[in-house]
């Protein structure tokens, strides 16, 4: 079986335990990921990264599961175990020793606890619409553009700016108002980022830690499901296990009509709803603020 349908694993776990309690079923995902995490953070890492002899010739990338084993201070048995995906108890210092043998940064120790339920939060409900004071908030930041999305990216809020630069949300289905979906369905979006890979992957990373919480849901399962049929490129950015952390980063857009526009980022949680985010964008030079500018003047107009 390959790579891209062992990540559908989640999802056939989900659809074939109907008779399964739902607790039940959320944790055989959640181990079958954490799983899948360690072989792909293993993979990566050569006897040389962590001062072991290269050794005998291998058939496979990456370090052996003894050689974890043996940097981590665990057994054998009980290692292969957790890579299986088995009913077995982790604790945090344990967890921490793998971390360590692994090279985990502080993204991907967080992903890894997270799965293995250890420091869980509980998953909040997912925001549909923001109180009007946020909504005014966001109008009154034009020329800037500012959106609120919530930890499935679904774009939940957004000013005119936001749309004269990138695309009018409100024209969308609402299924189809999601930035991982646009990223990689729209070719018009390949277009508009300038950076449009290191952008993609870079999203792709942040969806993956936030589903650590959601492992299991349909909603978001559905989500992976469609865009892995709908698009090549996502499926091998999923298969690389990818997790970040939430940061503020610059993005350049090349707009048909304004041309260069380079925005510096603020990434913000929304306190009536954690999992949100408020996303205002900055523009990076006097050229940028100038081009936001005309956009929204153009679209005050045409309304």
């Amino acid at each position: 079986m390959d790579a891209r349908h062992r990540d559908g694993d989640v999802g056939i776990i989900v659809a074939i335990m109907g008779a399964t309690p739902k607790s039940r079923c959320v944790a055989i995902a959640r181990r079958t990921e954490l799983a899948d995490f360690l072989r792909s953070r293993r993979a990566r890492l050569g006897p040389e990264d962590v001062g072991l002899p290269p050794g005998v010739r291998r058939r496979t990338p990456g370090l052996r599961r003894e050689e974890v084993a043996q940097l981590a201070g665990v057994g054998v048995t009980w290692y292969t175990w957790l890579e299986q995906g088995r009913e077995i108890s982790v604790s945090r210092q344990v967890l921490e020793t793998i971390c360590r043998a692994l090279r985990l940064d502080a993204a991907e120790r967080a992903h890894l606890n997270t799965l293995a339920g250890v420091d869980v939060e509980p998953a909040r409900a997912q925001l549909d619409t923001v109180p009007p004071a946020i909504q005014a908030m966001l109008d009154e930041l034009d020329p800037c553009p500012a959106y609120v999305v919530n930890a499935r990216y679904d774009m939940v809020a957004w000013n005119r700016a936001e749309a004269a630069l990138v695309c009018d949300f409100e024209l969308l289905p609402p299924a189809e108002r999601n930035i991982i979906w646009l990223l990689f369905t729209d070719p018009r979006w390949r277009t508009l980022l300038v950076d449009w890979p290191r952008d993609a992957a870079w999203v792709v990373a942040r969806f993956r830690a936030a589903m650590a919480r959601h492992v299991g849901e349909r909603h978001w399962v559905d989500l992976v499901e469609r865009l892995q049929a709908a698009s090549e490129d996502f499926s091998q950015l999923w298969q690389r296990h990818e997790v970040a952390s939430p940061v503020s980063k610059t993005k350049r857009y090349l707009h048909p009509d304004a041309g260069l526009v380079t925005l510096n980022t603020v990434n913000m949680r929304l306190a009536e709803a954690p999992d949100c985010r408020v996303m205002v964008c900055i523009p990076a030079d006097a050229a940028s603020r100038a081009a936001l500018e005309r956009l929204v003047g153009e679209a005050a107009v045409a309304v």
